[in-house]
C-alpha cells in the first residue's frame, strides 16, 4: 500500500490590521527612497554647479591675466610720444637758423625763401597736425607753424628705421612730419622763423630743438588749433 499524504494546514488568513501596516509600510518606504533619490539628485546637481563655477572662475581669471598681458605689452612695444614742455628758455641751439618772414593770409601758390618754408605768407586755412606719407601744401603747413606747430620734413630715401627713430623723437600735438623732395639734408625742422638741418636723425639736436621751440609763444598766433582744418593726401 501506498503510505497517504498528509493534509496540507490551510495558511491562516492575513488580518486586515496587519494587511493596512504593511501597506503603509510599504508607502513610507517609497517615499523615503523617493526622497533619498531627489536629495542625491541635488547632491549630483550642486556638485556639477560647483565644478562648472571653479572652471568659470578660472576660465575668467586666465582670461583677465591674458587680457592684461596683451595691454601690458602692447604699451612696452608701443613707442609712446615724447613729451616736450610747450615754449622755450631761450637756449641756443648750434645750427639754428633764424629769419624774419612776415605773417599775412594770400591765396594761391608762394614762393618762398628757404627750403622748407619756415613762415611768411600762407593759405589761410592750415594743415591739421600729424603724419603724413605724402608731401603736403608748403602754404597750409606754414599756416601750421604760425599757431606754434614744428613741421619735421625728411628726405623720401630716408630709410624704414631712421623713419621710426625719428618719430619716435616727436610729440603727439602740433607737429607736422611729411616728406619733402628737394631737402639741403636729410632731416630739416622748421618752426616759425627758425630753421635746423641735421645729418642724421640720432642727431641730439633734434630733440633740443623741440623743447626749445615747439608751441613756442614767439609766433603770430601762439596757442591758435593745430586741427579741424583741412588734411593733405598721406594724413596716417
Amino acid at each position: 500500500m501506498t503510505p497517504s499524504t498528509p493534509p496540507v494546514p490551510p495558511v491562516p488568513p492575513v488580518p486586515p490590521a496587519a494587511k493596512a501596516a504593511a501597506k503603509q509600510r510599504s508607502i513610507k518606504q517609497k517615499r523615503a527612497d523617493d526622497r533619498a533619490a531627489k536629495l542625491e539628485e541635488f547632491r549630483r546637481k550642486e556638485a556639477r554647479s560647483k565644478r562648472n563655477r571653479r572652471i568659470g572662475i578660472a576660465s575668467a581669471i586666465v582670461a583677465a591675466v591674458a587680457v592684461v598681458a596683451v595691454v601690458v605689452v602692447s604699451i612696452v612695444l608701443t613707442p609712446q610720444p615724447k613729451e616736450y614742455t610747450a615754449g622755450g628758455t631761450g637756449a641756443e641751439i648750434e645750427g639754428v637758423e633764424t629769419f624774419d618772414n612776415e605773417s599775412q593770409h594770400v591765396e594761391g601758390v608762394v614762393d618762398y625763401p628757404q627750403t622748407p618754408p619756415a613762415g611768411g605768407s600762407h593759405n589761410p586755412a592750415w594743415l591739421n597736425c600729424g603724419v603724413y606719407t605724402e608731401p603736403v601744401p608748403n602754404e597750409n603747413a606754414v599756416h601750421s607753424l604760425e599757431h606754434g606747430a614744428i613741421w619735421v620734413t625728411y628726405d623720401p630715401s630716408l630709410s624704414d628705421a631712421d623713419l621710426s627713430a625719428l618719430k619716435a623723437e616727436l610729440p603727439s600735438s602740433y607737429i607736422v612730419l611729411s616728406p619733402f623732395d628737394g631737402l639741403p639734408s636729410p632731416v630739416v625742422l622748421s618752426g616759425w622763423n627758425v630753421q635746423l638741418a641735421v645729418d642724421s636723425v640720432d642727431d641730439e639736436r633734434v630733440s633740443a630743438f623741440l623743447e626749445e621751440y615747439w608751441k613756442s609763444q614767439n609766433v603770430p598766433e601762439p596757442g591758435a588749433l593745430c586741427t579741424g582744418a583741412v588734411d593733405a593726401p598721406g594724413k596716417v
